[in-house]
């Protein structure tokens, strides 16, 4: 055997040591966190993650993490297209995290919220948590 095919089938093992990584990569699971703090886009945020769920091209874990005035937005009595699309996402397996400061803050107590949150202690060290954790972060 030459130089050359010696080259070539150097090519061709890379080549296809390439294509096995990049598939096990395209396999796994996309991790994504939410962050909600704007009461007024509330709907919007639920909407964005639906539509991400809908085009996903891999296994997606998606998070919520709401604090702020956005707290308000999930009150059990509030929007019932707000309650409809949580109740859908979750059922999806988003998993929601609500901040508990922002909770006192604005008065809403746990039993008043939509079902279905975790209260953590605070919504912005949750999302640092995520992020360390490998989840990428969007604010729409």
């Amino acid at each position: 055997m030459d130089r050359r095919g010696v080259f070539r089938g150097a090519l061709v093992a890379a080549a296809g040591w390439f294509g096995v990584a990049r598939a096990s990569e395209e396999r796994a699971p996309m991790k994504v966190v939410y962050h909600l703090s704007d009461f007024e886009k509330a709907d919007f945020v639920l909407h964005n993650m639906r539509v991400h769920y809908e085009h996903a091209t891999a296994p997606t874990a998606l998070a919520l993490v709401v604090h702020g005035p956005a707290v308000r937005a999930f009150h059990r009595d509030g929007s019932s297209v707000t309650q409809e699309r949580f109740a859908s996402l979750s059922k999806r397996g988003m998993t929601p995290y609500i901040c508990a400061v922002a909770l006192r803050g604005h008065n809403v107590e746990e039993k008043d919220l939509t079902p279905g949150f975790q209260v953590v202690e605070a919504g912005t060290v949750r999302l640092a948590e995520l992020q360390r954790d490998g989840y990428l972060y969007i604010r729409p």
